[in-house]
């Protein structure tokens, strides 16, 4: 069977709608191998069988240790790193992953996050607040990409006048395509984890070291009493586990919001249903997911020996991506994946990843898309797209494109409702 020739995924036309392409993936080559920047060779699977069993699948790793020598070039693997990063749940594999998720994962239970809903409805109601008079406005920037930062950095304790740092660190952060994006990469890894170093620092000093985890004020300092009283972590995976759940936190929920309002401005018959009836927004935030989610790749896995997926064989030390997008978008496990339908049923998609490295922040990025979606239909019954949809840029970049989402989303609107 001829296989597609593959668009490039880095692509400002691809970006905006890479679907109909990943279509064509998933009927012509399943599994198919692509090249992209500087020097980067990785497999794309794109059904959602074969997605699911690859994120189930312990032969494809995380940890850099199995990534080929061309990785370097992304600060992967690489000798040289210039930051103490750390190991972290993204780039392990067990029993590390299992250690370093356990210590984490109390604090990202539906249950514990649902206690955060007063909070986060508040922190919602002053950011719309402060859009009132407005005409128009930036959704990403005056709400989606502020609410989750306030939320994980009064999680994670870290004050609320260092705040503006990590709008610029998170920015900055995501994976590169390109040497100049890299060697902002490495700057901003640099002065984040200098100052995580002297955030834990200031932290150790503060805290009752004999306090049950479970009663430390917040979670950077539940971690510090884990590596000093229990040596449950090292320190550079203390520090890599605040700095992952910092950006890929945050990144998440921008994304959810953002791709989420968009979808519904460009299907105005779900919108207005949706606000007729709010409560369809749990499962309204399920089918949003799936249809436009925040990741478009999951993280890169490396194939540990070769493997064989829908007939073809993937060689040992190959980088694969699972390609999110296109698996939630397979017809072979949902009737009519291309239209967005808020009163669907079926949530079985992997819009969140699935296996042990299923995301750890799938709860709080649910109940933030959830409130902030809710709030902005409840406030604002008058909203519009500012610009054509093919005006919209989206990020780019990485080893593959892993997150999926906005740079701005321009709204217009009407008399807010009071």
């Amino acid at each position: 069977m001829r296989e597609p020739t593959m668009t490039n995924i880095w692509h400002e036309s691809f970006r905006a709608e890479p679907y109909p392409t990943y279509a064509r993936l998933r009927g012509q080559a399943p599994v198919h191998q692509a090249t992209g920047p500087m020097g980067s060779e990785f497999w794309l699977i794109s059904r959602y069988t074969e997605a699911r069993a690859a994120l189930n699948d312990p032969r494809l790793a995380k940890h850099p240790s199995h990534a080929p020598a061309w990785l370097h070039n992304f600060g992967v693997g690489a000798a040289d790193s210039p930051t103490p990063v750390g190991l972290n749940m993204l780039s392990s594999d067990p029993p590390d992953h299992t250690r370093l998720r356990r210590l984490t994962m109390k604090a990202f239970t539906p249950k514990r996050v649902e206690r955060l809903r007063p909070r986060i409805q508040q922190i919602t109601d002053e950011l719309i607040a402060n859009l009132a008079g407005l005409t128009r406005f930036d959704l990403i920037e005056d709400l989606a990409f502020p609410l989750p930062i306030i939320v994980i950095c009064e999680l994670l304790g870290i004050p609320g006048e260092d705040r503006d740092d990590f709008r610029t660190w998170t920015r900055a952060l995501i994976p590169p395509s390109t040497p100049e994006g890299l060697a902002s990469l490495r700057t901003a890894q640099t002065e984040m984890t200098e100052y995580l170093t002297r955030l834990v620092a200031r932290k150790r000093d503060e805290i009752d070291h004999t306090s049950d985890l479970d009663n430390l004020p917040d979670l950077v300092s539940a971690l510090i009493v884990a590596r000093d009283e229990y040596d449950r972590l090292s320190e550079d995976e203390l520090l890599g586990t605040i700095r992952i759940l910092l950006t890929a936190g945050h990144h998440t929920t921008v994304n959810l919001i953002g791709n989420a309002m968009l979808a519904l401005l460009r299907h105005p018959d779900q919108l207005e249903l949706l606000r007729a009836r709010p409560d369809l927004l749990p499962g309204a935030i399920e089918e949003l997911l799936r249809y436009d989610g925040p990741f478009e790749h999951a993280t890169p896995r490396f194939a540990t020996e070769d493997i064989e997926i829908a007939g073809v064989t993937i060689p040992a030390g190959s980088v694969v991506a699972v390609v999110l997008s296109a698996a939630n978008r397979d017809p072979a496990y949902l009737p009519g994946p291309d239209r967005l339908d808020v009163t669907r049923t079926n949530h079985s998609h992997l819009a969140f990843g699935h296996g042990i490295h299923f995301c750890l922040g799938a709860p709080l990025a649910r109940l933030e898309g959830q409130i902030a979606i809710g709030t902005l239909l409840r406030a604002l019954p008058e909203m519009t797209l500012a610009c054509p949809p093919e005006d919209l840029r989206w990020w780019a970049g990485g080893i593959t494109p892993v997150f999926r989402g906005l740079e701005a989303l321009p709204i217009r609107v009407g008399p807010f409702k009071r």
